[in-house]
């Protein structure tokens, strides 16, 4: 994995990759909304963390998609970076495109697992947590569900602190 887990900004497709109504792509890093700024038809820079805003993605003067973006400021966000979310249709196309933009604009591919590793390394995680959400993630039954949101939320500490 990247050693370089802070000091770049990364994207990634949050929804499965398939062809959907709305896909989320997540930037994380401190260069987020100074990035996605560039390409969204409105000016992100002061606006307060935990906002929505409608525009469009536009490369070239062409609109590529309305979206939707929201802003986590810095220690505010999952990963305790600076964070972006754009909501955008979900066609293969458009995911890829608005990637492709966000790549050529200097954001890099998150690795797997690159997202809570970054929110461990921030302390917004302990590592039973950090581990719970792969567990959540691969759950297939209630039972599994049950204990890896239990763990998520803390239960297993709590029940070692009493």
């Amino acid at each position: 994995m990247n050693n370089n887990y802070n000091s770049d900004t990364i994207c990634a497709l949050a929804t499965g990759g398939g062809i959907s109504a709305i896909a989320l792509l997540r930037i994380s890093g401190d260069r987020s909304i100074e990035i996605v700024n560039k390409v969204f038809s409105k000016n992100l820079k002061k606006k307060e963390s935990h906002t929505v805003h409608f525009g469009n993605i536009i490369i070239d003067n062409k609109i590529i998609d309305e979206v939707v973006i929201t802003i986590f400021k810095k220690n505010q966000s999952f990963t305790g970076e600076e964070t972006v979310e754009i909501s955008c249709h979900g066609s293969k196309y458009i995911q890829n495109k608005i990637l492709e933009i966000l790549i050529n604009n200097g954001i890099r591919l998150a690795n797997p697992g690159e997202y809570t590793m970054r929110a461990f390394k921030n302390g917004k995680l302990d590592l039973s947590q950090a581990e719970s959400i792969a567990d959540l993630i691969e759950s297939e039954s209630e039972a599994a569900h049950k204990t890896a949101i239990q763990h998520l939320r803390g239960g297993f500490l709590k029940n070692l602190n009493y």
